[in-house]
């Protein structure tokens, strides 16, 4: 299979807020030279409006592994474009800076940026050493609102491990407007100084609260033709363990057209 296919969803982006706006449930697997990728969604309501936004609070799941076992690549970028039909509000939100959340596990960063709060998941990562077998670790994953500036969004991804050593990992993701849909731009840091990939997650993200006497939804979207077009520019995985026999970075590209349901 080539490296251009279908995507109905991006993990990492995965954590990326654009794609929380799928409004029915997709699930697919796809195949890139040894790595096998697996992204899925659902947002709640499935229904929504054909003009006007209503809020979506939307669950992600996704699973990365090779064909041979092998430690699979890193998933370092997620760029994703949503159209015309999403856009995120964050206006009278609170807002939480990277640098709270840097060395902090779990408990203290939900502690200093706990109001900020818009999703939460976990996810699985694999740690892999040279001749060591792998190791398997689990984090919770905190989302937080990083405020706006200059017209773009920011979203904070929040993980903790204690393998090798207790680390913070926190995923910066910047959310713009661009033609009229959302540009999201997701940079996942190296895990364990590039030993680490993220193998599995499942995550919600979504808010609903109410700003100057209306009620809004940090993700919003509306359904006037039936679908969602979604186009994944760049999805970039990094061999960063040096693994034979694959290639030191594998980009993935793709669009999809994601249905969903009108009322009104």
């Amino acid at each position: 299979m080539g490296r251009k296919w279908m995507l109905a969803l991006a993990a990492a982006v995965a954590l990326s807020l654009g794609a929380a706006v799928i409004a029915s449930a997709v699930s697919f697997t796809n195949r890139v030279g040894n790595l096998i990728v697996t992204f899925g969604g659902e947002a709640s309501p499935k229904k929504l409006p054909r003009h006007e936004y209503a809020p979506v609070v939307t669950t992600f799941f996704g699973k990365i592994k090779t064909a041979d076992g092998t430690h699979p690549s890193a998933l370092r970028e997620v760029i994703l474009d949503i159209d015309k039909d999403a856009r995120v509000n964050v206006k009278g939100l609170p807002v939480c800076k990277p640098s709270q959340l840097e060395a902090q596990d779990t408990k203290a960063a939900l502690k200093v940026c706990g109001d900020t709060l818009v999703g939460s998941g976990i996810a699985h990562a694999e740690i892999a050493f040279p001749e060591q077998p792998p190791v398997p670790v689990s984090s919770p994953l905190e989302i937080f609102n990083g405020g706006e500036k200059g017209g773009k969004v920011k979203l904070l991804i929040h993980s903790f491990l204690t393998v090798p050593v207790p680390a913070a990992i926190v995923t910066d993701v910047t959310i713009a407007r661009k033609g009229g849909g959302l540009h999201s731009v997701a940079r996942v840091p190296r895990i364990a100084g590039g030993s680490g990939s993220v193998v599995d997650f499942r995550f919600k993200v979504g808010k609903t609260y109410t700003y100057k006497g209306n009620k809004v939804g940090y993700g919003e979207a509306r359904c006037p033709d039936g679908v969602f077009k979604v186009h994944v520019p760049k999805l970039l995985f990094k061999n960063e363990t040096h693994e034979a026999g694959v290639a030191a970075t594998t980009n993935v590209s793709g669009s999809a057209a994601v249905p969903c349901t009108p009322k009104g």
